[in-house]
């Protein structure tokens, strides 16, 4: 494997991060996982715009500028054998190293990887569970970025899995629908598509705004909002989105069917919406 490190392309078993980096440390930074097509990123000033976003609000400088970024990821696509069909590349940008303690230095020096991998297969519909022991803090600065502290992610998901499910559905503080472990949530209710406002701990995620905004350019209803739990038993179908595995129905949660065959057919629909160009 070739990785893209500090500017340049390098041999995985090449790359140092130093023990002292407070990403290691501290999970003091930012990541972004990207699909890609034909050796280029796809809806990359996205990505760049979350990017950027996050880089503010922590106070880290961005070493390249969007148009760099799509060099470098570029580069390293093709270095690792991804100039045609899809692929995926992981980047991941921390503060850098830094002395012991919560304060950062007053002039970062930021560590920026990126690798490239194959896109995971389409997942079959989830069985999911509406986990008890997690709750997304919708009050926090963090659960609008992707930062590098996943801990509550990969807690619900272990949660989900001990009670026989395979994704788990998270709530808020005030105990409303947020998102799932590694994705947006979606029902369909009537003839609208609900999903949880970004205000309610949702993260602003790159699929969820291209079906958002497809869905409502072919006349569909969707809205943004306060999602109580109770909604669940009113849902006739229920999906996430990702920008990696796109739109993945949801099968059941906690064990109860929802009415429609699964995949739904607005489920259908809005995956081949978020498919298309």
């Amino acid at each position: 494997m070739i990785v893209w490190h500090q500017g340049a392309l390098r041999p995985l078993e090449a790359v140092r991060i130093d023990p002292t980096d407070r990403g290691l440390a501290l999970a003091d930074g930012l990541f972004e996982t990207m699909k890609a097509r034909d050796g280029r990123v796809l809806h990359l000033e996205r990505h760049w715009a979350r990017l950027a976003e996050g880089a503010r609000l922590l106070g880290i400088p961005l070493p390249l500028d969007e148009t760099g970024l799509a060099a470098a990821a570029r580069e390293l696509l093709l270095a690792n054998g991804w100039a045609r069909g899809d692929a995926a590349v992981r980047l991941t940008l921390t503060r850098g190293p830094a002395p012991r303690g919560l304060l950062p230095p007053e002039r970062p020096t930021p560590t920026l990887v990126m690798t490239a991998f194959a896109c995971p297969e389409p997942l079959p519909p989830a069985r999911a569970v509406l986990v008890k022991g997690v709750r997304r803090n919708e009050l926090s600065p963090a659960s609008r970025i992707k930062s590098l502290a996943y801990l509550d992610q990969i807690l619900a998901l272990r949660e989900a899995l001990a009670a026989g499910g395979d994704e788990a559905i998270l709530c808020n503080t005030q105990g409303r629908l947020a998102c799932a472990s590694a994705a947006n949530l979606f029902l369909v209710i009537e003839d609208r598509i609900w999903t949880p406002a970004l205000s309610e701990g949702a993260l602003p995620g790159i699929a969820r705004a291209l079906l958002l905004e497809r869905a409502r350019a072919q006349g569909l209803l969707a809205v943004e909002g306060e999602l109580p739990r109770h909604l669940l038993a009113r849902a006739r179908e229920a999906f996430t989105t990702n920008v990696l595995t796109g739109v993945r129905a949801i099968a059941s949660v906690d064990g109860f069917l929802f009415p429609e065959p699964c995949p739904g057919p607005l489920t259908r629909r809005l995956a081949e919406l978020l498919e298309s160009a």
